[in-house]
């Protein structure tokens, strides 16, 4: 037994031959209630840490890397373009200049919208996907293509309506109907051009009828447009919805950390990982001091502000991939994966100085302390063992005078030197 604070250590000798062992007894056995229900459930749900929704540098990087994605799944379609526009050139349809204007432009497209993203010049604009621009770009490189090579408007309808279809879902229906007004303005700017230059009259027949096959399924694809977007919005806010169910589920109320069903059930996954993988894992019991005289002192909405700062000083000071909650009343769960005892000794003895030196609030007369309980997981130990020495230790903390560490060292050596 290990012991860290202002405080003696206290032997385990002496732990035991206090009295409270039998209070620690029926939490252990509400722990095992909880647990036994988790149990099962625990095994076929993945335990996951919901984060934040506010934009940080991370989600930033993040949601320009999913654009930079997008972008190249419209290269992917451009080269495929290409690829039937080579095929025109080897059936000798098309001339090689056509052949390399297209490779060109569709080059030049994409390395100015590649830079857009990574310049973050992309974030200055209203709509920071540039999908209209990039679609709006694509159909001009196709409709010059018609105009210099009229043989390759037989790949121009469907290219462009599966351009179409790849942002349907992502462009509002007004912009939808603006790239089909710029497509039927450009393709009729193209007969006419090619009427004017040629005067072929079978020509023009032939494109007129592809104009009018344009105008007529256009307007019906952006009404469809529409009702895929209206659609899409819709799945958008009903999987919003049932995330923030998930994620109030999960956390305290009056907190904001993991409650006690959601930190029960990931210390039987992160206990179950560390029997098949064999790391360590470490398990804090953590207890403000002097609850009741808190509230006394400062009235329950003032204890309720101190749990919410304690909260909060906890947080700050656990690590990424460590999962801290609630486990009732003033009482704190802290699960550190892959960490052993030494590692997991000075988080918490970071979490009780900090708590120590916090300047609370003037109408507590008596500083704010936590009694901490920590111990290492042994292999094929159940969690209600776990809990139980964890738990043990926490009170022989209380026991030993408070604002202390206590750790509950198993008989294997773990690591501490």
């Amino acid at each position: 037994m290990r012991q860290t604070g202002d405080q003696n250590a206290v032997s385990q000798t002496d732990a035991h031959a206090d009295t409270f062992p039998s209070e620690a007894a029926g939490r252990q056995l509400e722990f095992f209630a909880e647990t036994s229900q988790h149990a099962a459930k625990a095994k076929q749900t993945k335990v996951h840490v919901v984060r934040a929704r506010h934009m940080t540098p991370v989600d930033l990087k993040a949601r320009q890397g999913a654009r930079v994605q997008r972008l190249m799944f419209s290269a992917t379609l451009a080269l495929i373009y290409l690829l039937v526009i080579t095929i025109f050139y080897l059936k000798g349809l098309v001339e090689l200049h056509v052949l390399q204007m297209n490779a060109a432009l569709i080059a030049a497209n994409f390395v100015f919208f590649r830079l857009c993203f990574a310049s973050g010049l992309n974030l200055k604009a209203e709509e920071k996907n540039l999908r209209l621009p990039i679609t709006l770009s694509a159909i001009c490189v196709m409709l010059y293509t018609v105009y210099v090579a009229p043989v390759t408007q037989i790949a121009f309808i469907p290219f462009l309506f599966l351009i179409l279809a790849f942002v349907m879902h992502r462009v509002t229906p007004r912009e939808v109907l603006f790239l089909a007004g710029v497509t039927l303005v450009g393709y009729g700017v193209v007969v006419a051009v090619h009427y004017r230059a040629r005067n072929d009259n079978d020509m023009l027949m032939l494109e007129c009828a592809q104009f009018l096959v344009l105008a007529l399924t256009l307007p019906a694809f952006a009404v469809l447009a529409n009702r895929v977007q209206r659609l899409h919005s819709a799945l958008f806010k009903a999987n919003r919805k049932i995330r923030d169910i998930e994620e109030d589920a999960q956390r305290d109320v009056l907190l904001g950390c993991f409650n006690r069903r959601y930190i029960v059930a990931a210390l039987e996954q992160q206990k179950r990982l560390a029997d098949e993988t064999g790391t360590p894992l470490c398990l804090a019991v953590i207890d403000l001091d002097h609850f009741k005289r808190i509230n006394d002192e400062a009235g329950h909405l003032g204890g309720d502000e101190v749990l919410r700062v304690f909260t909060r000083i906890a947080q700050a000071n656990v690590r990424e991939g460590d999962i801290f909650g609630r486990y009732g009343g003033e009482e704190f769960l802290l699960v550190l994966p892959e960490t052993t005892l030494l590692a997991a000794l000075n988080v918490a003895e970071r979490i009780r100085e900090q708590v120590e030196h916090f300047d609370w609030d003037e109408k507590l007369r008596n500083r704010v302390t936590v009694s901490i309980g920590l111990t290492q997981h042994m292999p094929g130990e159940s969690v209600l063992d776990l809990f139980s020495r964890t738990d043990t230790a926490m009170y022989m903390a209380k026991q030993g005078g408070r604002n202390q560490v206590v750790v509950e060292e198993p008989t294997l050596d773990l690591g501490i030197v």
